[in-house]
Formats: structure tokens, sequence, C-alpha cells
């Protein structure tokens, strides 16, 4: 065996994609079972929610939730389709448009969000700890500041 197969960065990075993988997996079946939305859709409805104005440029939500263009519009269509969300044109640039979350939707989040946070720390916080789960959203945090800023940033989504 190649001893830089075992390298401690190669061990990392694979557990960093094991525990989300596992992690996302629970907390989705958890919010399928507790709600009437997909994890996907309250990510989109929460990013909205936490938003000036309850809306975001569709570019910008694209980017914040790591999806392309083409499948946010998807999303967004399906999303609009039930009356979550409303696309506007924007006032400042008609080029772009708005997803602006509707008064049905923020009800539908707010419904969710009870059985998330349940999830969320069955799932997060009560096996890392209150100062275990702070240490991995600062560690979290800096690591996707670094990959924004560093030599090689990603490419947009879109």
């Amino acid at each position: 065996m190649h001893p830089e197969w075992d390298d401690e960065r190669i061990n990392a990075f694979g557990m960093l994609l094991e525990a989300y993988a596992a992690v996302v997996g629970n907390v989705s079946r958890d919010l399928d079972a507790t709600s009437e939305i997909a994890l996907s859709s309250f990510g989109i409805l929460l990013r909205l929610a936490r938003s000036p104005g309850r809306r975001l440029r569709m570019t910008e939500l694209a980017a914040q939730a790591s999806l392309s263009t083409s499948g946010l519009t998807r999303l967004v269509d399906r999303l609009e389709e039930v009356g979550y969300l409303q696309r506007q044109p924007s006032a400042s640039d008609r080029r772009s448009l708005l997803a602006v979350l509707t008064d049905l939707g923020a009800e539908v989040l707010a419904k969710a969000v009870p059985g998330h946070l349940e999830s969320l720390e069955r799932n997060m916080a009560d096996p890392l700890g209150p100062e275990g789960l702070r240490r991995l959203t600062a560690t979290l945090e800096e690591l996707r500041d670094h990959a924004r800023r560093g030599p090689n940033p990603p490419a947009p989504c879109f």
C-alpha cells in the first residue's frame, strides 16, 4: 500500500464527507416525517426568511444554496407552484429576478422548524455537546471562508 493513501488529510476529508452524508440523511428523513417540505426546500425557504425583506436575487440564492442556476430554477418552480414563494423583477436591476418568500411559505417553514430543531439536537448538538458544536461551527466557517478566498476559489455554481 502507498503510504500517502493513509495520509491524515485524506482521512479527515473522508470523515467530513461520511459525517455530512450520515447527518444530512438522518435530518432529511426526520424532516420528511415531520413536515410537508423536503430538506432542499426547507433550506431555500429558510434562506429567504432570514434575508432582508424575505427576498434574494436568484443568483445570490443559487450561490448560497450551492446550486446551479438551472437546479435552483427547477426547485423555485416547484416552490412557486405550491405558493411558498414567488418571483418578482428587481426594482434596482430589471435583468434580475428576486425570489420572495410568501406568507404561506413562512407558515410552512414555521411549522417545520420545531421538528427540524429536534432532529438537529439529536444528530449534531447532543453528540458534540455545546462546546463541540461551537467548535464545529467555527471550524466549518473557517474552512468555508478560506476556500472562498483561497488560491483556487470554487467556480460559481451558475
